[in-house]
């Protein structure tokens, strides 16, 4: 593979650069299974649709074709539950949650990871993510399968990690 090599100048980022090592949406680490790609989770609505307004170049244009969208504010009619499950950035810094080179989050780091970079984050945001695989199980106890008006916050917030809750 061509190694490729990103520049980021967006709102929260400028002058960043990672390089590309592995194929767009191959050779994951084996404890890394998400159900869904970036590409999914943005037309299903994720984060208010605001999430990815002012970054598209940095990702493929098919990404966004379809891409539930709010470029003014976060609108949670946008998300597929219709639910706020978010956290403001401020509480995900304090949290520690946010590692400096992806300033918007978990999501960032798996748009990029999920488009070939590799990084010394990644096995943090991959522990991070198997760690939601609980919430899974608390929608699969209190719910009916497909009863999605159902711990919509929940199962809103596990499509934010990737998680297709609309199966459960």
């Amino acid at each position: 593979m061509n190694k490729k090599r990103i520049v980021v100048n967006d709102l929260m980022q400028s002058g960043y650069a990672y390089t590309l090592s592995e194929p767009c949406g191959k050779n994951f680490h084996p404890d890394f299974r998400p159900d869904l790609t970036p590409e999914e989770m943005l037309k299903l609505g994720v984060f208010g649709g605001r999430y990815m307004t002012d970054c598209q170049n940095e990702f493929p244009a098919a990404w966004f074709r379809n891409a539930n969208l709010c470029p003014d504010k976060a609108d949670p009619n946008v998300n597929c539950f219709g639910a706020s499950a978010s956290q403001p950035l401020s509480v995900w810094r304090e949290k520690g949650w946010i590692w400096e080179k992806d300033p918007r989050g978990w999501f960032q780091w798996y748009c990029r990871y999920y488009s070939g970079r590799r990084c010394e984050d990644d096995e943090r945001q991959i522990k991070r993510w198997r760690a939601m695989s609980r919430h899974v199980a608390q929608v699969k106890k209190n719910c009916e399968k497909y009863e999605f008006d159902c711990r919509p916050k929940q199962r809103q917030a596990l499509l934010q990690w990737a998680y297709d809750s609309r199966d459960i």
